[in-house]
This record gives C-alpha cells, structure tokens and sequence, in this order.
C-alpha cells in the first residue's frame, strides 16, 4: 500500500448533476414522511439494518445493527425504536446523538434486492413499555434508541444485484480474509489466540 496522499479532484454539485442529469418525477416523489403498510412489513421482516449518525462537527459514523426479523418495532407511523443489545460499549452512536440528533438507517432482508431507507431525528430512551416489547430470551435491553421519521423509501437494487450479496458463491470471500482478532492483534500488537477467544465469548453472550 502506498503512503503518498492521493487527493483526487473535488467535483462541484453542478457538475454532479451536470453528468448525472435530473431524477424522474416518480423518483423524486417516492420519499414519505411516515411509514406506510410496505415499509411497515419491510421492517418487520428485516433482520439487520445500519445506522448512520454524525457529531456536532459532522464527522460521520455507521454501525451494524442485527437481531430476528422486527427486531426494530415501529411504534406508529412517525416512530421507530431499535433496541441496543450488549456491545463494545464505545457507545459512539449515542455520542454522535447527544451532539446532532439526525440518523439514517438503511433495512436489509436476505435474499430481497432493494433495501429501505429511513432518515429523521433520534435520541434514546429508557422507556419501560418500550423496552419490554424488545425482549429477547428473557432479556430486555437497557436501552433503545428512537427515530423520529422525517423520510421513508425503497431504494433500488442495482448495488446488492452489482455486489452479488446474497450470492452464496460470494461468502467464499470471507475465507481469504484474516479474522478480525489476527487484524486486531497486528494492530495492537497483541496475542491473537487470547483476542479470537476473548471475540468468541463475547459471541456467546448475545443478549
């Protein structure tokens, strides 16, 4: 890998659009304030989502959010709540809430070419009612975060198609890939044998 910085040249918006040209109407107007009965059942199928948030600067970050399908329960039209199960606790999400306050989610199914985007205002909660109905193998979570709706729309299925995602064949990538505690222990300089099983408890500890 080279170490010189490669600065490619800026484009400007105008120029954006001047190559791109302008969306059609019916493009333009799938986006909704709310979910509707599609974007409901979207949901209620979907096992893994990612959350997008960013900082008072707006420095961004993205994180995997995964659990049986409807993990994320849709509180009424205009709401969401995503349950926070036991992470790495860097709670950067949170972080980046407290500052800004805006999300983007993008749902995925298994399987299903397009995927659905949700964008709006977010904050946590500790409600009781709330974090009952996110009860998994008699574990509640001990927080949730909430979505106030501002957009919801499908997005088409060119990258996931593009991709080969849910290609079967496609998974054999991942065995030339070293795992994530040999990244770990050359970035740390660390014991890789202790990092993996330290990895793999906390694996065991889902809930």
């Amino acid at each position: 890998m080279t170490h010189v910085r490669i600065r490619p040249r800026p484009v400007t918006l105008a120029e954006v659009r001047a190559r791109l040209g302008e969306p059609e109407a019916m493009i333009k107007g799938k986006k909704q304030d709310r979910i509707d009965e599609f974007a409901l059942r979207f949901i209620a199928h979907s096992p893994f989502l990612t959350l997008a948030t960013a900082d008072a600067e707006g420095r961004l970050d993205c994180s995997p959010r995964g659990d049986y399908p409807g993990f994320v329960k849709v509180l009424d039209e205009h709401t969401l709540a995503i349950p926070d199960r036991p992470g790495n606790k860097l709670a950067d999400s949170f972080t980046n809430i407290a500052e800004n306050g805006e999300a983007g989610l993008l749902f995925f199914i298994p399987g299903m070419r397009e995927t659905l985007r949700v964008n709006g205002r977010a904050y946590p909660t500790d409600e009781p009612d709330v974090l009952a109905r996110m009860q998994i193998e008699a574990r509640e979570p001990i927080l949730a975060i909430v979505v106030e709706v501002a957009e919801a729309f499908f997005h088409c299925g060119r990258a996931l198609i593009r991709s080969r995602m849910w290609d079967p064949a496609s998974q054999a990538l991942a065995e030339e890939m070293p795992s994530v505690g040999e990244v770990a222990a050359a970035q740390m300089d660390l014991d890789p044998a202790m990092l993996e099983q330290a990895l793999e408890a906390g694996y065991r500890e889902l809930y």
